[in-house]
């Protein structure tokens, strides 16, 4: 911290592990409002965990838009009760969001091992060229 209460976008993005690029960005986006000084911009505590929470929502797959509401939440002084029933609502959409794009994946990787098996035995039911015929595949 350079004054003991702020960091600097530089320690911001060794702190969170992202670029300045996107901390302006978050910033342009009325998700961050550091102090400006000069050319300077010094993010406080707060502004610390509101980017743990941008982080943490975007590592969940939460738009942008859906961390706005939830950070809005905290900013415009709802109760904690509000706050955390949102947050709650938010993450189970996700969850089911997520379940149902991990079936749709155990699926097509289901079909696409039939494929391949298929295209094995279509393989080895060919006459042999002793380089072109195809040893066992391991599973993936």
């Amino acid at each position: 911290m350079t004054d003991g209460t702020h960091l600097t976008i530089r320690q911001m993005c060794d702190e969170f592990s992202v670029s300045a690029r996107t901390l302006r960005f978050y910033e342009a986006q009325e998700l961050l409002f550091p102090l400006r000084v000069g050319q300077k911009r010094l993010f406080d505590k707060r502004d610390c965990a509101r980017m743990k929470l941008i982080v943490r929502g975007k590592r969940y797959g939460f738009s942008l838009e859906e961390i706005r509401q939830l950070l809005a939440l905290y900013r415009s002084g709802e109760t904690q009760k509000t706050q955390i029933i949102k947050t709650y609502q938010i993450a189970q959409e996700r969850l089911a969001d997520l379940i149902c794009k991990r079936d749709d994946l155990t699926q097509v990787i289901q079909e696409l091992r039939e494929q391949i098996k298929w295209g094995e035995n279509l393989i080895n039911a060919l006459p042999s060229d002793n380089d072109n015929s195809v040893t066992e595949i391991t599973e993936i």
